[in-house]
C-alpha cells in the first residue's frame, strides 16, 4: 500500500526588507499617537514580541525624543492564566504598548492584560507585526504592520535571528 504524505508549503508573506519598512511604519505610528508623552513602555511577550519590542525601540528612538522602557512579559501561550513581567514593573500611569509578532484570536493578548489588573496604567495599546483576523476574544490590535485573513489551519511564523527578522511564513 502507497500512503502519501502532504507536506504543507510555506509561502513567504514579508521578508527581511519588508519586515523592517513595516516596523519603521509601526515606530512612526506609534510616535505620532504618543507624540505628547514623556515616555512609553514598550512590553514585549517573550520571545518573539520581546524581540519585536527592541526593533521598535530602536526605530522610535531614532525618529523622536521620547523616552523608551522596555519591558518583558512572560507567558504561556498555551495555559496563559499565570503571565507576569519579568522583573518588577508597576504600569500605574504609565503609557503601555504590548507588542507580539502574530495576533489570531487575541487569547494571548487578553491573559497578557492581566497583570495590569491591579494597577491603573494611563493607556494600553497594542503592536502587532501581523493581524491574522480570528477573533474570539475582544481585543483589537492597535498598531498593525500586516492584516491578513487566514484560514484557521494556516500557520504564521515570524523568524528573528540576531535581533533581526528574517521574514514572515505562512504554512
Amino acid at each position: 500500500m502507497l500512503y502519501i504524505c502532504i507536506m504543507p508549503k510555506k509561502i513567504q508573506l514579508l521578508d527581511a526588507q519588508q519586515a523592517d519598512q513595516r516596523l519603521t511604519r509601526l515606530a512612526y505610528e506609534i510616535y505620532e499617537n504618543n507624540i505628547d508623552e514623556k515616555e512609553i513602555v514598550l512590553i514585549g511577550i517573550i520571545d518573539r514580541g520581546e524581540d519585536l519590542s527592541k526593533i521598535l525601540k530602536k526605530k522610535i528612538e531614532a525618529i523622536s525624543s521620547l523616552e523608551i522602557k522596555l519591558v518583558s512579559l512572560k507567558l504561556d501561550k498555551d495555559n496563559p492564566v499565570n503571565a507576569a513581567f519579568v522583573k518588577d514593573f508597576d504600569p500605574t500611569n504609565k503609557s503601555i504598548i504590548l507588542v507580539d509578532d502574530v495576533a489570531n484570536s487575541g487569547k494571548t493578548m487578553m491573559y497578557a492584560l492581566k497583570p495590569f489588573m491591579h494597577s491603573i496604567a494611563k493607556k494600553v495599546q497594542i503592536a502587532v507585526l501581523i493581524d491574522r483576523q480570528h477573533k474570539r476574544f475582544p481585543i483589537s490590535s492597535d498598531y498593525i504592520g500586516l492584516q491578513l485573513s487566514t484560514t484557521v489551519q494556516d500557520h504564521i511564523t515570524v523568524e528573528i535571528e540576531k535581533g533581526k527578522i528574517i521574514g514572515a511564513y505562512i504554512e
